[in-house]
């Protein structure tokens, strides 16, 4: 019976600190984030089955962990200079429709993922893309050549 009253407790407090830290899709958590998340799960664990011995121990330590994002979170509103070294900064890895293999090979991305997420985008071929940008969230943005779009109404030949 302990042990399912001190994981109601902890889930009533997991709850709150889920509900006060944002509401950020699993998609759009940063690898920090999802690292935050993980270790909170861990910490729950302990809490929940008595490895700790103290329901106090686990909500101090989730606690510690919730305040410390808040922080992060706050210190980049306020002082946008840290923002590059607490969620990194995007980096270009394709320009003027040729791979910047050396930046490529610097952020460990292999050009297959970088044609799959193209592909998953709706750009066939590698000839559209005039610069590909690597995201501080890992996602890619592409920007085509506008000659090559899709056939816009405004252009469409009059009869």
């Amino acid at each position: 019976m302990e042990i399912v009253l001190r994981a109601l407790v902890i889930y009533c407090f997991l709850w709150l600190v889920t509900r006060a830290l944002g509401r950020a899709t699993l998609g759009e958590l940063s690898t920090f984030q999802l690292l935050v998340y993980v270790t909170m799960g861990d910490l729950v664990q302990q809490a929940v089955t008595q490895q700790d011995y103290s329901v106090t121990g686990g909500v101090l330590a989730i606690s510690t962990f919730a305040l410390l994002t808040v922080a992060i979170g706050w210190a980049q509103w306020r002082f946008p200079r840290i923002r590059p070294v607490t969620s990194g900064r995007p980096v270009l890895v394709w320009q003027d429709g040729h791979p910047l293999e050396e930046t490529m090979r610097d952020e460990t991305l292999a050009l297959a993922d970088v044609l799959v997420a193209a592909r998953e985008q709706g750009i066939r071929t590698t000839r559209e893309i005039e610069y590909a940008v690597l995201e501080a969230d890992g996602r890619i943005s592409f920007f085509t050549y506008s000659g090559q779009d899709s056939g816009s109404p405004e252009t469409a030949p009059q009869t």
